[in-house]
């Protein structure tokens, strides 16, 4: 008996001393992790490897999934799996095993995913209500051998709230009768017309299909080949209504990502306004409206099923120009942060704005700068420690001014308002690393800067570790941007150019690590 003590206490011991030495080697990596050189802060961003565009947006049983284009062999571009993340609050994500693989059908390119309460599909069991998932699979195989149907449809469902997956077994649900580039399905229920909405893009337009089970569909129209930007192939379509602010009215709004031919280069994604009779979608708009005019807001799409009706985007933080390119090593690529979108009608015409969700602002603690006055004229200038993680707010009728983000190497990100030519300005050329792609520091990214009501202009500006987000009243002007800085920014300097108008700082604030 003694023995057995002796012998599970030498064996207690030596079991506690490698869980010591595992728990020592392993502390720094622990203290690594989301700490790498420009990993993101606040933004989601996967541990490892390659990702884009974000896919299958739903909320269900108080949990919003965020499944996206993922390869986990490599941070460049590979074969497409469905990664995913959960979350309480869209703030803050639990990283999931990835939920979607490749098959005999291809790749799992992007797509979209719903709760299907009234279980048309039938695949709901004992009580339990399906999540599907409705993606394109793309055959590389039928690719290389020059078909052009190598892009169809496919679905599978969930039964225990998008933990796991089964595959439908008469994949693929829409064929393709020769149509190059053929996907990126985004479903909705439509209740007017008891059934689901499906709307895809096929090169250069919009089609949408309807189904009663999420099986079989029906082809019903197109939208768009005369319509908007044509720059490029169109991707990631977005059919959803939007009640009109500040009345009782609703129209109808289509998001539509392209690649090339955004504002400012490369992918971009424009929107239209319109109505849906649950057949045909129509917009008297003539000319393209943008969503966002930095050059990293790509292939962004909404939530489905979110409480209370709220529309709530999210999009992929890069631009194809260099999205393989990026200075990063163990990771690549990030998502924007979740914006509220909104509908305004301004005069005649109707303009989409899209702003951080309130539930941003929890993350916000020390204020580092707290309303400092910027006269006419004159030029001032902050030390911050903690610039390239913090929100910076500001209110200012100036019509001529900079704001210039520094640190103590003298890179520089410039934030120029003209009022001359009615424009806001970025230019990055000098922000820090710019040469790792010709275009990405190649030339200034330029927006239209409007008054879309009376009084001074709000700006909400976040900085993380490698990107910025800049919001203009309340969301009608946004611009994202990746900055690549080689140490962080510790200085503001405001000049105020304008002969008249000051300018407020009205806070800095940190923004805490998600992570």
């Amino acid at each position: 008996m003694n023995k057995l003590i002796i012998s599970c206490s030498i064996i207690i011991a030596v079991v506690a001393c490698k869980k010591d030495q595992k728990e020592v080697q392993n502390q720094p990596e622990e203290r690594l992790r989301y700490q790498e050189e420009y990993r993101p802060q606040f933004h989601f961003s996967p541990e490892e490897k390659w990702m884009n565009d974000p896919n299958g947006l739903v909320y269900n049983e108080g949990v919003y999934h965020l499944f996206y284009q993922y390869y986990p062999e490599d941070i460049v571009w590979g074969p497409m799996h469905w990664g995913h993340a959960i979350s309480k609050d869209l703030v803050r994500w639990e990283h999931k095993p990835i939920a979607l693989y490749p098959d005999e059908h291809g790749l799992i390119f992007s797509g979209s995913a719903v709760v299907d309460k009234k279980n048309t599909s039938g695949f709901g069991k004992e009580g339990k209500t399906p999540l599907v998932a409705i993606f394109t699979y793309h055959s590389m195989e039928g690719e290389k051998a020059g078909r052009k149907d190598f892009q169809t449809q496919g679905i599978a469902y969930s039964l225990d709230n998008g933990d796991t997956w089964e595959k439908y077994k008469n994949n693929p649900v829409i064929l393709n009768d020769g149509i190059k580039n053929f996907r990126d399905p985004k479903v909705f229920w439509h209740e007017p017309s008891d059934s689901w909405i499906l709307t895809l893009v096929a090169g250069d337009h919009a089609k949408f299909y309807s189904s009663k089970n999420l099986k079989e569909w029906i082809y019903l129209s197109d939208f768009g080949k005369s319509q908007g930007a044509h720059g490029g192939v169109w991707e990631c379509p977005d059919l959803f209504p939007l009640q009109v602010e500040g009345s009782d009215g609703e129209k109808w709004v289509l998001i539509i990502s392209i690649n090339p031919g955004a504002p400012n280069g490369g992918s971009g994604t424009q929107y239209f306004v319109g109505d849906f009779d649950g057949t045909t979608f129509t917009s008297n708009q003539k000319n393209p409206k943008w969503l966002d005019y930095g050059t990293d807001n790509y292939a962004g799409v909404t939530y489905n099923h979110v409480p209370e009706g709220e529309r709530v985007f999210i999009g992929w933080m890069s631009n194809w120009d260099y999205a393989r390119d990026t200075p990063t090593k163990k990771w690549r690529s990030a998502m924007t942060v979740p914006r509220k979108l909104s509908l305004h009608k301004v005069e005649d015409d109707y303009f989409l704005a899209n702003y951080p969700i309130d539930k941003m602002g929890d993350l916000t603690s020390s204020t580092f700068v707290n309303q400092v006055e910027v006269a006419a004229a004159t030029t001032d200038t902050l030390q911050v420690e903690g610039l390239n993680q913090s929100e910076v707010r500001l209110k200012t009728a100036a019509k001529n001014f900079q704001l210039l983000f520094k640190n103590e190497l003298d890179e520089v990100l410039v934030l120029d308002v003209d009022s001359k030519n009615q424009t806001l300005t970025v230019d990055r050329t000098l922000s820090g690393k710019v040469d790792f792609q010709e275009d990405f520091g190649a030339k200034k990214h330029v927006a239209p800067l409007k008054s879309f009501k009376e009084g001074p202009h709000q700006f909400k500006i976040l900085m993380d570790w490698s990107s910025m987000e800049l919001f203009v009243d309340q969301g009608m002007l946004s611009i994202t941007e990746q900055l690549f800085p080689t140490s962080p920014y510790n200085t503001l300097i405001i000049n105020n150019e304008d002969g008249s108008e000051p300018i407020i700082i009205q806070s800095i604030k940190e923004i805490k690590s998600i992570w």
